[in-house]
């Protein structure tokens, strides 16, 4: 059987720009395209709009550019009147936009596509607001629920990155999903609950609900999980109800990053016979400031972390799976262990 290789993307808004530059380096060094590297491709939030351009065929250069060039057309307005807006209606930014802009940059033919029209496998996240159902949106196939892949690209990209407060949540076509498997409703960010690093969902995706054309096996599979970055700053003690809000929402949506490393590496690396096991690499970097998600006057200091970062990742080595400098170890599932300090 042909090694298979898997990419998972966490969220984190315009710090989608740290994986992208990675992805920039790979697409540089291997001379084609991202997908054609990896077979399966997960994401969440942020991760979901790069996973979607990915299985469109966008290049990483130009999927880099949507940050740099478009990010300031999602995240607009003032801040104090943005903070009003949050207060009054519950969100700060448009969510129509944001499916406009990721329908515009994904090209016109893979915006009308289903997730079944994919050529690699799939699986964007995102969390039901009626009933706190969370939703893994994956292509049909004989050995899932086949529930999902009719719905179209964009608007599961869309849900999944519509993180609660910034935008306001995100209606997939409801038709499209079979009756049995239930109404979907309003959607939000996947990120909120435990799947802001959709790394493990995706390997239980991958070894047990797809064995049918690419009959992925952890032995065989190489696991590249890719982090948008984290402040190493300890974070000060919220003092009143707008800091703590803020607090508890950031880390929703940051704290899976470490656990869902650590249960992947548990169940696919330590728990399998040797030779069994999955190759499992985890890439993020620590950032020397905060940087929220839609800073959008961060761009060209995401850029550099990004560049720093690419610039330690030996992207032959890892397919090859000899690189160590980014292999998951029982002593490095904690994001202190694994991120790189590249300030």
């Amino acid at each position: 059987m042909a090694r298979q290789y898997l990419l998972s993307i966490d969220g984190g808004g315009i710090r989608g720009i740290i994986p992208a530059v990675a992805l920039v380096k790979l697409e540089g060094n291997t001379g084609r395209l991202t997908r054609d590297t990896f077979s399966f491709v997960a994401g969440t939030s942020t991760g979901a709009i790069i996973a979607a351009a990915v299985a469109a065929g966008i290049p990483a250069s130009t999927i880099l550019d949507l940050y740099l060039n478009r990010a300031s057309e999602i995240f607009t307005g003032h801040p104090i009147l943005n903070t009003l807006r949050r207060i009054v209606f519950g969100s700060m930014y448009s969510t129509q936009k944001l499916h406009d802009v990721i329908a515009e940059e994904i090209g016109p033919e893979a915006r009308h596509w289903s997730l079944n029209d994919s050529p690699v496998d799939l699986l964007i996240t995102a969390k039901g607001v009626p009933d706190g159902m969370p939703w893994y949106f994956v292509k049909d196939n004989p050995d899932n629920s086949r529930c999902t892949g009719r719905l179209g690209l964009v608007d599961c990209a869309t849900a999944s990155a519509a993180a609660p407060t910034y935008f306001e949540p995100w209606t997939v076509q409801e038709r499209l999903v079979p009756p049995r498997c239930g109404r979907v409703g309003e959607l939000v960010d996947g990120g909120v609950g435990v799947a802001g690093n959709p790394v493990y969902q995706a390997c239980v995706e991958a070894f047990y609900y797809t064995n049918g054309t690419n009959g992925y096996e952890p032995g065989e599979t190489t696991t590249v999980s890719m982090g948008t970055g984290r402040s190493s700053v300890p974070k000060r003690r919220p003092t009143w109800i707008g800091s703590w809000l803020r607090w508890v929402l950031d880390e929703l949506l940051e704290s899976p990053g470490e656990q869902q490393t650590e249960i992947a590496w548990r169940h696919f690396v330590r728990d399998l016979p040797p030779g069994q096991e999955m190759t499992f690499y985890r890439i993020d970097t620590k950032l020397e400031e905060d940087i929220a998600l839609d800073d959008v006057g961060k761009i060209e200091r995401l850029r550099v972390y990004g560049e720093r970062l690419a610039e330690l990742i030996d992207w032959e080595g890892i397919l090859a799976g000899t690189d160590e400098e980014f292999r998951v170890r029982g002593e490095r599932t904690l994001f202190p262990q694994y991120a790189k300090r590249t300030a």
